[in-house]
């Protein structure tokens, strides 16, 4: 018997838009959702008043939100064709889309969310409610381009890691999603030395690159062993390079199914993805790429 006090289940939520790529978005949502045994929730987002319309235009509103609801409905549709007998709601968010979704990611187990900004994302530029929604939500998101998944693409996951909280946090949804799907997992790490990385700190003594290297990979096998017991089918492959973490990452992801990377609540997307970098995975990656956000108090 389930408890009156027991939390409602956390729902996968797909925050759609018009336009050609969504359809690819939603049946990425509907398959995760199946795989993780959760609800999908529909949301399209329709801020009044319309570019060219004020307020006071009551049937321009309505036939808008006439279209949207509509849209949505037809996304329902979508995912119950991809995923017979998958539990799906919908929802029209009234107002920004970025607010809306970020919003809803306090409840949600997933974000899914497509790239460009256009249609019931509208007056913001290219991608930019993909980035706000990417870095700013609270649950992991992740970001579908369109076109960018093979027809049939390798079984495998991708995670980028780093020697910190975020990258331990990445680790952890990149097994799961690994195990759910049984894919083979691409443990991906860009072993920088200290003293000649443009991050790293200048310090009056030198620095044994060898030590350094030593030290993250040390790091990084003690967190694959802790993780062993827990997903035992997952196929792990550890990949450490010298070359620079965007064009790396953006290389491991063609033919991959997903991408995972962390991502720290005060900066963003902090150091193994330091500004362009990524920017250049977000944007340039060849599958869909997890964000996964990681608080810190205070």
């Amino acid at each position: 018997m389930t408890s009156a006090m027991e939390p409602p289940e956390r729902p996968i939520v797909a925050g759609i838009d018009r336009g050609p790529g969504h359809e690819d978005l939603v049946r990425f949502a509907a398959r995760d959702a199946a795989l993780r045994r959760r609800p999908l929730h529909i949301a399209h987002a329709l801020e009044l008043p319309l570019p060219g319309g004020s307020i006071s235009d009551e049937e321009e509103s309505r036939s808008a939100a006439k279209a949207s609801a509509q849209l949505v409905e037809h996304y329902q549709r979508l995912a119950c064709e991809e995923v017979p007998g998958l539990s799906v709601g919908g929802e029209l968010i009234m107002g920004p889309a970025e607010a809306g979704l970020v919003e809803r990611s306090v409840d949600a187990e997933l974000i899914v969310i497509g790239h460009g900004g256009s249609g019931g994302f509208a007056r913001l530029p290219l991608g930019s409610v993909s980035w706000h929604v990417a870095t700013h939500a609270q649950c992991p998101v992740v970001v579908v381009r369109q076109s960018e998944t093979a027809e049939r693409p390798d079984n495998r996951v991708v995670v980028g890691v780093d020697t910190d909280d975020a990258s331990l946090q990445a680790l952890d949804l990149a097994y799961l999603e690994a195990d759910l799907r049984g894919a083979r997992l691409d443990v991906v790490h860009c072993a920088f030395d200290v003293a000649t990385s443009p991050t790293g700190a200048i310090t009056a003594a030198p620095v044994d690159p060898a030590l350094v290297r030593s030290g993250q990979r040390g790091f990084i096998d003690t967190e694959l062993r802790r993780r062993c017991d827990r997903y035992p089918g997952v196929e792990v492959n550890l990949r450490l390079d010298h070359a620079s973490p965007g064009p790396l990452l953006v290389e491991a992801s063609t033919g991959a199914c997903l991408l995972v990377v962390g991502s720290h609540r005060r900066t963003g997307v902090r150091r193994f993805l330091l500004g362009s970098v990524s920017a250049e995975v977000l944007h340039t990656a060849h599958c869909p790429v997890a964000v996964v956000p990681v608080q810190h108090e205070g």
